[in-house]
């Protein structure tokens, strides 16, 4: 007999996944992360045997619960599911997932709309980061139809708005965890290369693309298929990530590894390939591209000479990537402007399937 537990699955951004409510799911954290694996289809390169998609993108779960702290609406923890490993990660942030908690909640009844907008304050529990979510509820009810678009989703759809409230030192110990906006790291087969180490919602070391031999707008197939580099950038990632003081990486999905090249286009401000951290992103993760953001507005980061950035202390940082743009919204401190004290952006969801997701049995055996 198979068990079936309750889910939504929906798309967040430019992700997807199913959605559980917390107490559907065992309090056993060990036996949960076997029911995710079942679920996903896990460890398979094709997921052929769950709901998963054989990409990194498609192979997320959003998990969530009210929130049980004064301010706190909902809490949300994220799993990031390699289709080939039996592994599930919550330790990193996913800003497109995120997009789709608070529908899920007013979806299953864990909250009541507020009117023609909705705002509620969200506690991602992989790294105590909290935002405040507004989604459009006319009439009581979730609106997904509307004019807003995001580069990497088909059509449009009704907008999302996501204010951070506080990124910096997500998963690391601050914004820079090397203590430097800028380090030289010298690696075996690549030499000394010059990257910025930062988070602000997602741990990642930048470097410029011309540096390892690359133009920085091949394509993902290109990227994907290139071997030597991504070589070089494990090799990289391996060394940074004991610089940022997150030990031995090389089973983490973090640091992601991002390239970066002068814009293309005549509003960009950036042109970025993303690495997941082994797999070319097709677009650019939420919280990688807020992070993205930051560095362009820090003196002395890798960005300079490369980034456009206007005047002013609040900006907005247009992030290419090989399937469009990311905008994102900051305002730095007046007196430091290397103080980033907001960080918004604007994403879409939609609830594509509800229903229930059958369990095999041997699963709940050890």
């Amino acid at each position: 007999m198979q068990t079936s537990i309750p889910t939504l699955f929906m798309r967040g951004g430019t992700s997807r996944g199913p959605f559980f409510n917390a107490a559907d799911l065992p309090a056993d954290i060990e036996l949960r992360n076997r029911v995710l694996l079942a679920v996903m289809g896990s460890p398979d390169r094709r997921q052929i045997d769950g709901l998963g998609g054989a990409n990194p993108l498609t192979s997320k779960v959003g998990i969530v619960a009210l929130g049980t702290t004064p301010g706190i609406d909902l809490t949300f923890l994220f799993a990031q599911i390699t289709p080939d490993k039996d592994s599930v990660d919550t330790t990193p942030n996913c800003g497109n997932m995120l997009a789709a908690v608070v529908p899920f909640a007013l979806e299953t009844g864990m909250l009541k709309a507020q009117g023609e907008t909705s705002t509620f304050r969200v506690l991602t529990l992989n790294t105590d980061m909290a935002c405040d979510i507004t989604v459009e509820t006319p009439n009581g009810q979730v609106r997904y139809d509307g004019d807003a678009r995001i580069d990497g989703v088909p059509g449009t759809a009704s907008p999302i708005t996501i204010n951070f409230l506080d990124t910096a030192g997500s998963v690391c110990a601050g914004l820079l965890p090397t203590g430097q906006v800028r380090d030289t790291v010298t690696v075996d087969g690549i030499g000394d290369i010059e990257v910025t180490c930062i988070d602000n919602g997602m741990p990642l070391v930048m470097l410029r693309a011309s540096d390892v031999g690359r133009s920085g707008y091949e394509t993902v197939a290109e990227l994907n298929a290139d071997t030597e580099l991504k070589t070089k950038l494990e090799a990289l990632r391996l060394t940074c990530g004991q610089l940022m003081g997150l030990g031995d990486v090389s089973k983490k999905t973090y640091p992601k590894m991002t390239l970066i090249a002068p814009p293309r286009g005549d509003d960009g401000s950036l042109t970025t390939r993303s690495f997941i951290p082994h797999v070319c992103h097709d677009a650019i993760g939420v919280l990688a591209a807020v992070t993205v953001g930051t560095a362009c507005v820090l003196d002395g980061a890798i960005t300079d000479g490369i980034a456009r950035i206007g005047a002013g202390s609040s900006k907005r940082v247009s992030v290419e990537h090989p399937t469009g743009e990311f905008s994102v919204e900051l305002e730095t401190d007046a007196a430091n402007p290397q103080n980033v004290t907001r960080a918004a952006l604007l994403r879409t969801a939609r609830l594509i399937m509800k229903g229930e997701v059958m369990i095999p049995a041997a699963v709940w055996q050890r």
